[in-house]
């Protein structure tokens, strides 16, 4: 943080991190849409501007939440990735989507991954992410994938 916080309560701490939709909406995309490049991000569904997103990944960036390289693929590219203070966010993800589920006219199609993760539990959560851990960290790639379980549960609601 680069102010002085209001109070070092636990959720004004956090909430001066995420306290605005647009963090929240990148790191959704980060975790549960694979978007890892500064213009996938800006395809974002809710219209996200070019200099919010930058404002809000050099944020992420100064709290330890995301890195930032240089991506091998492609010399003018950077590549963002979660770090285990990031990924450590998907059960709170999974919690405000339940929450979402529960409370507000969510769509089948956007709100099966969040259905799917709520019924899994925290086995299903621990799994996701370690996957997370694989793309964004370079662990092992474990033998179940959760993104692709959520992505084909997305597609298959969507072709309905």
């Amino acid at each position: 943080m680069t102010e002085e916080p209001r109070s070092l309560c636990p959720i004004n701490l956090s909430l001066e991190i995420f306290g605005d939709r647009w963090t929240l909406l990148i790191l959704r995309d980060m975790i549960f849409g694979g978007k890892r490049h500064f213009r996938e991000m800006l395809q974002s569904e809710e219209g996200i501007s070019s200099n919010i997103l930058a404002d809000r990944l050099e944020m992420l960036l100064r709290e330890g939440i995301v890195t930032r390289a240089g991506d091998p693929r492609h010399k003018q590219k950077v590549i963002y990735s979660l770090t285990e203070k990031g990924i450590a966010l998907l059960p709170v993800f999974v919690h405000i989507g339940a929450w979402g589920r529960k409370y507000l006219p969510v769509s089948e199609e956007l709100g099966i991954r969040a259905e799917l993760l709520e019924k899994g539990g925290e086995p299903m959560w621990r799994a996701f992410m370690a996957e997370l851990r694989s793309i964004h960290l370079g662990a092992p790639t474990p033998r179940r994938s959760v993104f692709a379980e959520l992505q084909a549960a997305f597609e298959s609601v969507g072709e309905r």
